[in-house]
């Protein structure tokens, strides 16, 4: 019989009635998300169908499972990378996979899914491919960074069958799942012992070896999610904030259908660079010393003034229309070379303009958001869930004008979910395609889920065949797991 019979980060006894403590900064770990209770109806099943297909893919039965979620972000969009805080929830769906350490150093990856190739490698030298982001790659970015972090110069292979529900591309961090998961799996088979925190900022700076350049929300989420409670999490140093959602209200996703991966596309990575762009200007601009100011939010801090003041400043130094390289270098005093070699990321070299008027306003003005919906929730006045539509909203138009992230899509999208009843509807995730997160009373839930349905996903064929799986109500879910058969 499967059971949840061990602490996921290391603890072998973590007795009923004792708290556990996982390092600086990090959640607690209660006895009771231990119990084999707490073990989802719809787990159960799935577990057992993935370790049958795995006895038949590898001869053995598995050792122990993975579990890390998905998310949906709530608001704060684009701004973990610039040092500010988001508001993000765990979702049920999620990345598990089964997994047997074995005495050969090498790692066999399979996927229940027949559209994802099987993929062996040797575990001691770890090449991971930037031009192709295969789904393989992600499992070796959590790898490689538990391994460099323990400096492991004998790690365990393995043999490993994943099994995924977030939508691939979607907005839903299918991706960074994955290399959450790889990393924890990679700790339990070596047998080595993290706090959540320190996992997620590792499998933060892995999944860089891909080529994205993320903020660290989707791992920290993955790892510190707690059932019932979406969560603040806020950066350098790492940590989280219960938030308390409304009640009388469900948060629905809704899935564009439009694929967008930020690994293999450029403008997620764009987006980046021009923030640190806009950093190094508006530092400059200010007196700062540029070179050793890295974010928006570093910018802010030195300057010891409000967001609001921020965005004053925005407007006093930095210009609407787009700058080029050679206006960048004149600002800085550098040459191209020195932008290219210092500045910019491997992937944005060629780029020859870069807004920083426009992303630096969406990103003092979203981190403002952010704090105001955390404020309404934790006073929940008696029109909180008017003033948090009212925020998911102007988060939306900022992402749609100021951070380009939107595509028609996803504006469609927007517009027939407030149409349908939400009091608030915004993209989540990078953009680009992916998903829109709607909050919805729930009186009015049904009608709104039928409307939606009529007016977005059957008026096209492609849409209609994933419907299912496409829209949805969720609810703050549980972070990642290890389960062990007893």
């Amino acid at each position: 019989m499967l059971i949840l019979s061990a602490c996921p980060f290391g603890h072998n006894k973590c007795p009923r009635g004792s708290l556990e403590q996982h390092g600086p900064g990090s959640a607690t770990v209660r006895p009771q998300d231990m119990a084999a209770p707490a073990l989802s109806p719809l787990v159960r099943p799935r577990l057992q169908k993935l370790k049958d297909m795995f006895i038949s893919k590898f001869g053995s039965a598995p050792k122990f499972y993975v579990r890390a979620p998905g998310r949906v972000n709530l608001i704060g969009e684009h701004i973990d990378y610039c040092g500010y805080a988001v508001l993000p929830m765990a979702i049920e769906q999620d990345i598990l996979i089964a997994v047997e350490p074995v005495k050969t150093q090498v790692v066999q990856l399979a996927n229940t899914n027949s559209l994802y190739l099987d993929f062996s490698a040797g575990v001691n030298n770890i090449q991971i491919n930037k031009t192709k982001p295969q789904w393989h790659n992600y499992f070796l970015c959590g790898l490689k960074g538990i391994q460099e972090h323990f400096g492991l110069n004998n790690p365990t292979g393995m043999n490993c069958l994943l099994d995924g529900t977030i939508p691939p591309s979607s907005g839903l961090s299918s991706s960074s799942a994955l290399v959450c998961c790889a990393g924890l799996v990679t700790l339990t088979a070596n047998g080595k012992t993290l706090s959540k925190v320190e996992l997620a900022e590792i499998c933060t700076k892995s999944e860089r070896y891909i080529g994205t350049e993320g903020g660290g929300m989707d791992q920290s989420i993955s790892f510190l999610a707690e059932e019932g409670t979406a969560k603040l999490i806020e950066f350098s140093p790492l940590r989280t904030t219960d938030v308390i959602l409304p009640s009388g209200v469900a948060f629905v996703i809704a899935n564009s259908c439009v694929e967008m991966n930020k690994a293999a596309t450029s403008h997620y990575n764009i987006r980046v660079m021009e923030c640190r762009l806009a950093t190094k200007l508006l530092s400059k601009a200010k007196g700062l010393d540029w070179k050793k100011t890295l974010r928006l939010h570093d910018v802010q801090t030195k300057l010891g003034v409000s967001l609001e003041e921020m965005l004053t400043i925005v407007e006093e130094v930095l210009h609407p229309e787009p700058y080029s390289t050679e206006e960048i270098c004149k600002c800085l005093g550098i040459s191209l070379e020195e932008l290219r070699s210092q500045i910019l990321s491997q992937n944005t070299q060629d780029v020859s303009s870069f807004k920083l008027y426009q992303r630096a306003k969406h990103v003092y003005s979203e981190a403002a958001r952010v704090l105001e919906f955390k404020k309404i929730c934790s006073e929940a006045p008696a029109n909180a869930i008017q003033l948090l539509g009212e925020l998911m909203n102007q988060s939306y138009i900022s992402c749609r004008e100021m951070y380009e992230c939107s595509c028609p899509e996803l504006d469609r999208l927007v517009d027939i979910c407030l149409q349908s009843g939400a009091t608030g509807s915004r993209l989540t995730g990078a953009g680009w395609g992916g998903c829109t997160v709607s909050m919805v009373p729930t009186d009015k839930l049904n009608t709104f889920l039928k409307n939606v349905k009529k007016a977005y996903y059957q008026t096209n064929v492609q849409r209609l065949a994933l419907e299912n799986n496409c829209l949805f109500a969720t609810k703050p879910g549980r972070g990642a797991l290890v389960f062990v058969e007893a």
